[in-house]
């Protein structure tokens, strides 16, 4: 890795895991893409917006890991919401324990890494 590549590293993680975000914030309840789109805009890290939300919702419905339903709302046109499908809920599960493993790991090595350089 070349000095100053940190930048694109992280974007490139993001990517990664944001799908997983998503199903993530689906697991309580359903909600439609501009809202989704505010919450993770409102997280520290996970800078994103329509032009990424809306195509990305969209390879999730194709791949059956949510499902949507369309609503009238008072605020304008209808909107469609996404909730977690069951295999979603599974994938959301499968990634937890991978993430968790891989966090881990990585934590472990970095604080090694602190304490003995060599």
């Amino acid at each position: 890795m070349v000095a100053g590549e940190a930048g694109n590293l992280v974007a490139q993680m993001r990517r990664g895991v944001l799908p997983y975000c998503v199903l993530a914030m689906l697991r309580e309840k359903e909600r439609y893409g501009f809202e989704l789109v505010h919450s993770l805009g409102g997280i520290d890290g996970m800078v994103t917006g329509e032009g990424t939300i809306y195509p990305l919702l969209a390879r999730l419905r194709r791949q059956g890991l949510v499902e949507t339903n369309w609503r009238e709302s008072a605020a304008g046109p209808p909107r469609r919401y996404y909730r977690l499908a069951p295999a979603g809920r599974e994938a959301l599960a499968e990634f937890t324990r991978s993430w968790q493993r891989l966090r881990d790991s990585v934590d472990d090595l970095l604080a090694s890494a602190v304490e003995d350089p060599f």
